[in-house]
């Protein structure tokens, strides 16, 4: 049976204090002798003699014990499967129980607290703490936290995910406010570091060499189980989170990170230095701070560089919002460059548009200009098909019009007084006006002209007959 902690801590307080032997506390507690005896064995108590009595597993225990120390974590199935092949009779359960006692137990790992020099070491990782909701979207709050090995001092930053391009921000940010940087920063395997580990064989993502080349550091994974190489920087996410985090209020993401560069440069800093609890972070952040390598002449670029398609409306899609740019460049591929506040699209080297960035979803985020341009394009459109339209029904329009453009006066009233002078020029009476009936029936009803042949077979002669009382 499972051993939960309560029962084990009432088995040891009965043992101890009351100086029950351990068939009495089976009874009492009503479970089996044998895990009586776990307990006590396992918090380093001798085994209680006790008359033994034959059992059925007494043949195959040299069996049992042997293949354990060969294979200590060998299932308890499957020695009942082996030792049932070896003439066992015996029950699963009883069997489970008998071999829960002899299985030897592994000896736990002792760890050394493992001392670092000044500026030789930092420690990173990520913390999840809930959810924002900006608008119509749920965004992911994570810290980024980096601590100095040495001095423990503490950078903190939140970000609205853990992605490559908020981690290079995090890094940046951390190393341009301690003035430097350490040798070598340890990683918890993230993904934004290693891509692949096979055993001692690791794979570190390109993006992250890059970073650490711009600023000549070591990255390096901590070994896999090795809880004492990155318990720095754990405890650091642990004290974020009581000291900082808890019950804290803030407006927004900004004020929110407001808050912590003011807690780490302050609290954090007066806090005891684990290394010596004689001084304060602050004074050996002091001692750390000169040993650190000194920052390269322009910081690494942490802006996100994504390819985006654009279709027939003049919008391009980023981070689950609209951009709009130029109607002139719709159905391209461009790029969008994005900071944390500031949204660019561009084509090349050209810089089509830039917006402020939106972290809501489903948005559009429009430059007026880009809106107005298109609508007055359109409005050019649809005059130029109108007066496509007139060209082909009436050909002769397109001299008037040209004369009306000629003139400087684009407006019916030219075309008008063009007509004038023409007839006047051919001596032709001016057109009669019609006068259409009152009755709205009459004066909304649209005629369909028909086909002259028809007229033309009424002007038809007919044929002349022979007979001669046949009149004409």
């Amino acid at each position: 049976m499972a051993i939960t902690p309560e029962l084990e801590a009432t088995i040891l307080r009965y043992f101890h204090v009351e100086k029950w032997t351990v068939g009495t506390i089976a009874r009492q507690l009503g479970v089996h002798h044998a895990t009586v005896d776990r307990v006590l064995s396992q918090a380093g108590l001798p085994k209680a003699e006790r008359p033994h009595r034959p059992s059925l597993i007494d043949p195959y225990l040299p069996f049992v014990l042997k293949t354990l120390r060969q294979y200590p974590t060998l299932t308890a199935s499957r020695l009942y499967a082996m030792v049932r092949e070896r003439g066992y009779r015996g029950g699963e359960d009883h069997f489970r129980h008998l071999i829960a006692h002899h299985r030897p137990r592994p000896q736990p790992e002792a760890y050394l607290r493992l001392k670092t020099l000044p500026g030789e070491q930092a420690q990173t990782d990520w913390g999840h703490f809930g959810t924002l909701s900006i608008g119509q979207a749920e965004r992911t709050l994570m810290a980024f936290v980096m601590v100095l090995s040495y001095s423990r001092a503490l950078f903190l930053r939140f970000f609205l995910d853990a992605r490559m391009a908020n981690f290079l921000r995090g890094h940046v940010a951390a190393f341009e406010t301690w003035g430097g940087l350490p040798r070598v920063v340890l990683y918890d395997n993230l993904k934004s570091a290693v891509l692949e580990r096979r055993g001692d064989a690791i794979r570190f993502h390109p993006t992250l060499l890059e970073l650490a080349a711009h600023y000549r550091f070591e990255p390096r994974p901590v070994a896999p189980a090795r809880g004492n190489e990155k318990g720095r920087v754990e405890r650091a996410i642990r004290y974020v989170r009581d000291a900082f985090f808890a019950a804290r209020q803030w407006r927004d993401l900004d004020d929110l990170n407001a808050q912590a560069a003011a807690w780490c440069q302050g609290h954090a800093q007066e806090r005891p230095c684990p290394e010596a609890r004689s001084m304060s972070v602050r004074a050996a952040f002091a001692q750390e701070q000169p040993r650190l390598l000194a920052l390269p002449e322009t910081p690494f670029p942490t802006d996100e560089r994504v390819a985006v398609s654009a279709g027939k409306t003049p919008y391009v899609r980023f981070d689950r919002n609209d951009y709009s740019i130029p109607a002139s460049h719709v159905r391209r591929t461009l790029t969008v460059v994005a900071s944390l506040s500031e949204v660019r699209v561009v084509d090349g080297a050209a810089v089509l548009a830039t917006h402020p960035r939106s972290y809501d979803k489903g948005q559009q985020v429009e430059d007026p200009a880009h809106i107005a341009a298109l609508t007055a394009h359109k409005r050019q459109a649809r005059q130029h098909r109108g007066t496509d339209r007139l060209a082909a029904a009436a050909p002769s329009s397109r001299a008037l019009l040209a004369d009306a453009a000629a003139r400087g006066v684009p407006h019916p009233n030219a075309v008008r007084l063009a007509l004038v002078r023409r007839r006047k020029q051919r001596e032709q009476p001016p057109p009669l006006p019609i006068a259409l009936p009152g009755d709205p029936r009459v004066r909304d009803l649209v005629v369909t002209p028909h086909r002259l042949d028809d007229y033309d077979q009424l002007q038809t002669p007919r044929e002349t007959s022979d007979d001669p009382h046949h009149s004409g």
